[in-house]
Parts: C-alpha cells; structure tokens; sequence
C-alpha cells in the first residue's frame, strides 16, 4: 500500500488528536503506561483532547498496519516507542513500509547525532572516532523515511521525526514529552483554546442507566455539538453506588446544556448530589 508523502499542510479544521503507544514493556506490565495522562495533559494545557489511543507491542506487520490507519486517517497522531536502532525497535521501519517510502539517513538528524557522539566521547575524556563500528551504528538512529522531519530532543539530541501530522518520538517520558509539547506549539498554536471543552455533572442517587438514557438521547439532540455522558459506580468510597450524569463541550453550549440536564431529572425519582466541574 503506497499513500501520499504527508506534508504539513494547514489545517482547515480543528484537529482530531490521536496517540500511539508502542512497546511489548506496556502490554507484558513490565512497564505502565505514562504516556497516556501526560499527553492527555498537554494537550488539555492547550485547549485541546485526545480523541483516541491506540496500545500496539513489538510486532512489526501490526505496527504497520497501526501507522497505515494513522497516516489515512488525516489526524494528528503521536506515536511513542520503538525509534531506536535494536533489534526490537520497528517503529521507523514500519512507518517507512506504511507509505511505501524508503529509508534514508535524514542529513540533520546525522548532524545531531554525530554532535552527541562527540558530546559523549568529551564526557567520557575519550577521542570520538566517527567510524568506529558503535558509532556507524547509532547513526541508524537517524534513518527516517524520506521526506521526514525532524523533532528535536532537548534531552540527548537525539531527534524524533514527523510525517506530515504523524510525529514519532522516543518511549523515554523524559525525551517524548518536551518533544510532544514542541510539537503542539510549533504546528498546531492556531488552535489552542478554540476547542477548549469543559464538562459539569451532578451525582445521581437511585436511578439506573437505563431509565436516564431517553434524556441523554434528548440532550445530544437538542444541543448539537454536547457530549452527554454517563459514569456508573457500585463501590465508590464517598458516594456508594450512584450515577455521574454530565455533560461536556464548549463553555458556551454547556452553560445552556447543563441547567437543562438538571431540569430533565426532576422528571425522576431520584436523589441529586454534588455536582462537578471540570476544564
């Protein structure tokens, strides 16, 4: 399967934000998964969410046809983990192999690396030899499909890359989280805040689900563009078995989503508990 090189294009639209974790570490429990809160807090730092997440292991046909999803889909998606040069690591191969690409050591990323070669060998009060076989061999760090651009690693040098609105980054929290957060203020600043959500809900005692659901289905109709959710919960510590009713969208829609959600319950029999809100 070939697809178009991605370019980055201006968007027409507020984006639709994805996120690919990749590692067989999260999905044996070897490692958890940080990436997940964090991006979902820089994004929210930003006025903006994380639609969707995708948890994929060290399988190569499956992180292409991940990537293959991700490059169709017209999203902007992070990928985490798997850009290394080891023999686990798949993620830059894959992505070559998704758009039908080649390969190629990318002249920036070589720069960048060579520098931090020469950095470590400093360190390390050794000479830097260019063509010792450890050093030829990192410089695969750097191999990216073409057409890549560069994501600079403000921790080791070591740059991640992007492929139109798909960035690829390290699986190291300490170097894929600036790189994500210079990401989203270098191409994606125009739309911070303009999809700012927030979300109020009320605690609901004595009523069930599926009783609610005729209401929720009349709010989302009613207000086009609110998100009307419902949390159930048998064991909370405070709260005991209960609902979390709410709704969530733009500050304008749920101002006249919300009173009217409260209005819709006097219709039950049941008991109203705190209500909440988040941004």
């Amino acid at each position: 399967m070939t697809l178009d090189l991605p370019t980055f294009r201006p968007l027409e639209s507020a984006p639709t934000f994805g996120l690919v974790i990749v590692g067989d570490e999260i999905l044996s429990g070897k490692r958890a998964d940080k990436h997940l809160p964090k991006v979902i807090e820089l994004l929210a730092a930003r006025g903006l969410q994380l639609s969707y997440a995708d948890y994929v292991g060290d399988d190569p046909a499956r992180i292409t046809s991940t990537l293959q999803r991700a490059f169709a889909s017209g999203d902007v998606v992070f990928s985490t983990g798997g850009i290394g040069a080891t023999p686990d690591d798949h993620t830059r191969q894959c992505a070559a192999r998704a758009l039908g690409l080649p390969l190629a050591l990318h002249p920036q990323a070589e720069a960048l690396i060579r520098e931090r070669m020469q950095d470590t060998a400093r360190d390390q009060g050794l000479p830097y030899e260019p063509t010792h076989p450890d050093n030829i061999h990192r410089l695969n760090m750097g191999v990216f499909p073409q057409g890549a651009q560069i994501i600079p690693n403000p921790y080791n040098k070591i740059p991640g890359f992007s492929m139109g609105h798909v960035h690829f980054v390290p699986g190291f929290p300490v170097m894929a989280w600036p790189m994500v957060a210079w990401v989203l203020d270098q191409y994606y600043r125009p739309w911070f805040q303009q999809a700012a959500w927030i979300e109020k809900s009320v605690i609901v005692f004595g009523a069930m689900e599926a009783t609610l659901t005729p209401l929720m289905e009349a709010l989302e109709r009613q207000f086009d563009g609110v998100k009307v959710f419902s949390l159930p919960s048998v064991d909370h510590p405070e709260y005991g078995r209960h609902i979390e009713l709410g709704v969530k969208g733009t500050p304008e829609l749920v101002a006249h989503a919300y009173p009217a959600l409260l209005a819709g319950l006097h219709g039950f029999d049941a008991k109203l508990g705190p209500e909440l809100v988040r941004s």
